[in-house]
């Protein structure tokens, strides 16, 4: 950030008083403006004993399958989110079910906030982000072509638990790759 959104003048990055971290603070009005993570909502759509994946349309991970999900929007809840970005990449009309996971991913500024889903028809195709939409048994989904580790932890989770016959909530936290 090089410039105040409030009045246009410069700002500086440095620690406001009363504070403990460094933030761009306008050298004009003064205004601290702070910068925090970004809330990633979502949800595992199942229809009797399949899940509905995406594959994305869209960077990062063109190409690659997840569930539907994505950035919340100002003034929306998370289970408003989380329905809108699954009408948005599936054309899906869900129910939203209970919390299931979260995620931290403090190295890229995000956190993931999944739900279980039940879809309410077949009626689902791509959307604009999204290349295809299909409904996956276990045995049929494709580990090794899932787009982030957040929903490759989730669904190990989903499917250890449905085998357990007790779906629990999961925390976590995604750690940078090693290279």
């Amino acid at each position: 950030m090089k410039f105040c959104s409030n009045c246009g003048a410069p700002v500086a990055h440095r620690i406001p008083p009363g504070d403990s971290l460094p933030r761009y603070v306008c050298d004009g009005c003064h205004t601290i403006h702070y910068q925090n993570p970004r809330m990633v909502v979502g949800c595992i759509a199942e229809w009797e004993d399949r899940i509905l994946l995406c594959r994305r349309a869209i960077e990062p991970r063109y190409g690659m399958w997840t569930v539907p999900a994505g950035f919340m929007e100002n003034g929306e809840t998370t289970y408003q989110g989380a329905e809108r970005e699954t009408l948005e990449e599936a054309n899906a009309r869900i129910q939203i079910g209970p919390l299931y996971a979260l995620y931290n991913i403090p190295h890229i500024n995000q956190v993931y906030i999944l739900f279980r889903a039940r879809l309410l028809d077949l009626e689902f195709h791509a959307g604009a982000e999204t290349l295809e939409v299909r409904l996956f048994a276990e045995a049929e989904i494709p580990w090794d072509r899932l787009a982030f580790a957040t929903i490759r932890n989730t669904l190990t989770h989903y499917y250890d638990d449905r085998k357990e016959g007790e779906y629990r909530f999961h925390m976590g936290t995604i750690e940078p790759l090693k290279k």
